[in-house]
């Protein structure tokens, strides 16, 4: 299965009040590996860079102003998410950003029936425990330590990671394939079901053992329980 793990920076916190988005990053996974393929664009908001969000991502609005709109590459990008589901961290806020833009070029806006959120499945597996994609990375051993702003690729990037540890880790999902390999190997062209068959033993057959005591067995034992003296069930 094809998934896009994308994240965005904006110029604040709201599209409906006139925040625009700065920055897209898009990683794709396929059966929650990834590809190796991404996406990543700046654009220009055409307004300011407010300080406070400035300081979150270093995106100024000079370094912007040189970037394409939105409107310029939007297909590029849509041809990329294709009709993958889309995994963010809160991924409302990234929808709405996503989704505002391409409203405001008259395109229709991307289904949130596509939309998977990885704070919802953190909240489900970890209740209580801090959500942030930082405390995520801390509990799940990924390596965030070149992450000094935030950056959506980079982000992206690292959300690809924690996500697999959100759905049982990279680890379990390289056993069930092994696992599915060897009944692929057992399985014969007559087993079209996927049947699970026992593999047979190698070697000779060996009778089974006897697991009675013969006669002479036995009185050879109630010889010897009679020589032991002092036994304590005779007390």
């Amino acid at each position: 299965m094809r998934e896009v793990i994308f994240d965005t920076e904006t110029t604040g916190l709201d599209p409906k009040t006139g925040d625009r988005m700065v920055e897209i990053g898009c990683v794709e996974m396929i059966d929650r590996v990834e590809t190796g393929n991404s996406y990543h664009a700046y654009y220009n908001p055409e307004r300011d860079m407010p300080a406070a969000a400035e300081a979150v991502h270093g995106l100024s609005a000079d370094f912007l102003s040189g970037k394409p709109l939105f409107s310029e590459t939007a297909d590029e990008l849509l041809e990329f998410l294709g009709d993958a589901p889309l995994v963010a961290h809160n991924a409302a806020f990234d929808f709405g950003f996503l989704n505002t833009e391409l409203e405001r070029i008259g395109r229709e806006p991307i289904s949130m029936d596509r939309m998977v959120d990885t704070v919802a499945i953190a909240r489900k597996k970890h209740p209580g425990a801090k959500l942030s994609l930082d405390a995520l990375c801390t509990r799940y051993g990924v390596d965030r330590s070149h992450r000094v702003k935030h950056g959506a690729l980079l982000d992206a990037e690292l959300l690809a990671q924690v996500y697999v540890e959100l759905n049982g880790g990279r680890q379990i999902g390289l056993e069930l394939a092994a696992k599915a390999e060897d009944l692929k190997e057992q399985d014969g062209p007559d087993n079209a079901h996927n049947t699970v068959v026992a593999s047979k033993a190698k070697g000779p057959r060996r009778e089974p053992r006897p697991h009675t005591a013969s006669a002479v067995e036995l009185a050879r034992h109630e010889e010897f329980v009679a020589g032991i003296k002092e036994a304590i069930w005779t007390q």
